[in-house]
């Protein structure tokens, strides 16, 4: 190295550090803190039901796949019977009469005896997403004209139907979605998996929906028009298809209607109880966005601060103390700006996402430790055909091919239609 030029990898590291930065900043600031993710439903559903009252009104069939006794299943169903809104439909679906989900399915409609709960049991399979083939089981039951999707460990509030709902009275609007506030259930692990989601899972979204993207559709929540669904072919489009949530929205995209992203943020608990069961689920999602979005999975190693801020902390320290000309003086306090201002906008990051102060303070460590876990699964989900779902082997790549031709389909339909 001469005195007058940096080394490729001095700009590599100083280049990624700047990056890194510069989305922590972004992150942190589109997230909002823990408490208003969850407060200030009451006057956004007002006003949603101030702009398009009528809809207000329209029948609501909630469909909800379940698949075993989750932990807090019966206290997250719950929710959906405490709803405000005037008509609605609860499906519930299970693919086996031995399934211990049928108890507290039983539990719920003893509790709630006036609301219109039903319980589907269907063993008939139709794709190799058992997911989806519950859902074209259940769908035969939907006696409304707006649909919610919903998976079986969302927790919402009394206002949910009310607010996810308005948005379709647009014509224009096809499906509305939702992001999720998690919270571990059970120890560790599930805690250590909750920051996942809330430290680096929904900044990530925030930041491409506030960069204009309006490609993602999350089983958190699925609301869509009956009509709708039926012009994509009902779920049986969907049957073969690993990220079925994003390719219903996908294929509602290509019919040229909108997403709308809610502002409302439902609760969704983390269970997984062993390291393994994590990280099973974890590259799970990582290779399903490397099979719906490539290039946007290659630039997902600036999403993951913390290893680029180390390197950055060690680049400012070995630039200071090397030759002391103009280039190497800029690069040092480029690198040592960005690098202070990166780890400002992590902590910042982390204390948006806390409950309260005393679980800053513990979760604080897990920080570092939780985006270098992330950068070595980024690369573990660059790789790899299949994963692991409910225990079965699931291809990525046939999945996203045949929804791909399906969401083709969906177009030339549209467009002789």
């Amino acid at each position: 190295m001469t005195a007058h030029v940096l080394t490729a990898y001095q700009w590599v590291l100083l280049a990624g550090c700047m990056s890194a930065s510069l989305y922590a900043m972004v992150a942190a600031v589109a997230m909002p803190f823990f408490a208003a993710r969850r407060g200030g439903r009451a006057s956004v559903a007002a006003k949603a039901s101030q702009l398009l009252p009528p809809f207000a009104k329209v029948g609501v069939s909630v469909l909800k796949p379940l698949c075993g006794a989750e932990p807090r299943l019966y206290e997250n169903l719950r929710t959906f019977c405490d709803q405000r809104h005037e008509h609605f439909q609860l499906v519930l679906g299970v693919s086996s009469p031995d399934d211990p989900a049928i108890a507290v399915v039983r539990r719920l409609q003893a509790a709630y005896p006036l609301h219109d709960i039903e319980l589907a049991i269907d063993t008939r399979v139709h794709g190799s997403n058992l997911k989806v083939s519950n859902l074209i089981n259940m769908a035969e039951r939907a006696r409304h004209d707006v649909i919610v999707i919903a998976d079986s460990d969302i927790a919402v509030e009394a206002d949910y139907l009310d607010t996810v709902a308005a948005p379709l009275a647009d014509p224009r609007v096809g499906v509305v979605t939702c992001l999720y506030v998690a919270q571990g259930v059970g120890g560790f692990w599930p805690r250590f998996g909750a920051l996942f989601i809330n430290e680096w899972f929904a900044p990530s979204v925030r930041v491409a929906h506030a960069a204009g993207s309006r490609r993602f559709g999350f089983g958190a929540t699925l609301a869509l028009r009956r009509a709708t669904l039926e012009r994509i072919g009902g779920f049986e489009a969907l049957k073969n298809c690993l990220a079925d949530d994003y390719w219903l929205a996908e294929h509602v995209r290509a019919l040229g209607l909108r997403t709308v992203l809610s502002r409302v943020m439902v609760a969704t608990d983390v269970i997984e109880p062993t390291f393994t069961a994590l990280w099973q689920r974890e590259t799970r999602w990582l290779r399903t966005i490397r099979s719906v979005n490539p290039l946007g999975f290659a630039f997902l190693f600036i999403t993951f601060p913390t290893p680029w801020l180390l390197a950055g902390a060690w680049l400012t320290a070995r630039l200071a103390s090397g030759t002391f000309d103009g280039l190497h003086l800029w690069a040092a306090a480029a690198s040592g700006v960005s690098t202070a201002a990166g780890f400002a906008a992590r902590m910042l990051l982390h204390l948006r996402s806390a409950r309260h102060e005393r679980t800053f303070w513990r979760d604080l460590p897990l920080v570092p430790l939780r985006d270098i876990l992330l950068a070595i699964q980024w690369l573990t989900g660059a790789f790899g055909s299949h994963v692991v779902w409910r225990g079965a082997r699931v291809p990525v790549e046939a999945s996203a091919s045949s929804t791909q031709g399906a969401s083709l389909r969906v177009m030339e339909t549209s467009d002789g239609g």
